[in-house]
């Protein structure tokens, strides 16, 4: 009996040691979890978890790139990189069959032309791109358009989103073009518009673009509709304004990158968050739209039917989602990085 006690606890012992070390390291957009869920994660598998946060797209794939994919077993790129990141082989293809969730997402949300068959990416969240008013201080009626924010009268009073692709978007949709343009004539009037835009942008914001809005700091500009719904809950004075030109829309996606070290614990914590009563919870608190059918059954009446989570369908006709836009990108980064220095 003693031996067979003591041979129970060195099993368990050893069981113990060798499950502590299990560990997923996740690479992920500030803000951008349920409050808890990494907890609850760790406390239903026994895998502990790394976080690390980042502003905005090109610091996490520069990042990434540098250290050749390797470092992070979970990042999250949106749209465009996806396939960018694929093909500089920076991502592990994903294994569907360990995905037990897969089915809760929508398919009008999957098999996308920068991932077909989303062997690299799984959908998490997606949103869209707007206009922040605060009414108290601005009529919102007097904001219908990006071009709006070009009024001489807002001069050091704008935020902008510090990303580039969502910058950009703005101007090539004012200008009637695509924001996917690859064309450098069209890439470069958006450019010299937004050299005309730089007076009136007060701050650029990528970590929280609401807490500025919150503050009083700034009335108008550009936000995220995740960050709007989010700002609204705490003051219904900041209204979501989809621009006549159109919002801009993306989807933010779980990849592994090729370099990953546990990719059971990867595919693991890919699924958690796939579940309904998850993907619930984190559109509930964060905002932006779930791709994940099963939970949209289950949130709230107010969440379902709040059009700054779920746009109509004529919004999101009239809007364009973001693409992969090749080696145009490099011509994009060197205007952006210009327009941020004042040239």
């Amino acid at each position: 009996m003693k031996i067979s006690s003591l041979i129970v606890t060195l099993f368990l012992t050893a069981s113990t040691v060798l499950y502590a070390g299990e560990k997923v390291v996740v690479y992920n957009w500030a803000e951008y979890i349920p409050e808890g869920a990494l907890e609850a994660f760790t406390k239903e598998t026994g895998i502990e978890v790394e976080y690390s946060t980042f502003d905005n797209n090109e610091t996490m794939y520069s990042k990434l790139k540098l250290q050749k994919g390797k470092g992070y077993d979970i990042v999250v790129p949106s749209t465009y990189l996806v396939s960018k990141m694929r093909d500089e082989g920076l991502l592990h293809e994903i294994d569907h069959s360990k995905l037990k969730n897969l089915s809760n997402l929508s398919i009008s949300l999957m098999n996308k032309e920068y991932d077909p068959g989303n062997k690299y990416s799984i959908p998490y969240l997606w949103g869209s791109t707007g206009i922040a008013v605060n009414s108290k201080e601005i009529d919102p009626a007097s904001i219908t358009a990006w071009a709006d924010l070009w009024d001489p009268k807002w001069e050091g009073k704008l935020l902008l989103v510090d990303d580039v692709r969502e910058a950009f978007h703005m101007a090539l949709k004012k200008n009637g073009f695509s924001t996917n343009s690859t064309n450098p004539d069209e890439i470069k009037t958006a450019y010299e518009d937004l050299q005309k835009l730089m007076p009136n942008v007060r701050v650029f914001n990528a970590d929280a673009p609401r807490e500025p809005y919150l503050a009083g700091d700034v009335n108008l500009g550009m936000i995220w509709s995740g960050e709007a719904k989010m700002a609204q809950d705490e003051n219904p004075d900041i209204k979501y304004i989809f621009p006549k030109e159109g919002a801009g829309f993306w989807i933010d996606s779980f990849a592994i990158p090729s370099g990953a070290e546990n990719l059971e614990n990867a595919h693991k914590f890919i699924d958690y968050m796939m579940s309904a009563e998850v993907a619930k919870q984190t559109v509930e608190e964060l905002g932006y739209s779930t791709p994940n059918g099963e939970a949209r059954d289950l949130v709230n009446e107010e969440t379902r039917h709040n059009p700054v989570i779920f746009p109509p369908a004529e919004v999101i006709d009239k809007g364009e989602f973001q693409k992969d836009v090749g080696d145009a990108m490099q011509l994009y980064n060197e205007y952006w990085e210009k327009l941020k220095a004042g040239k």
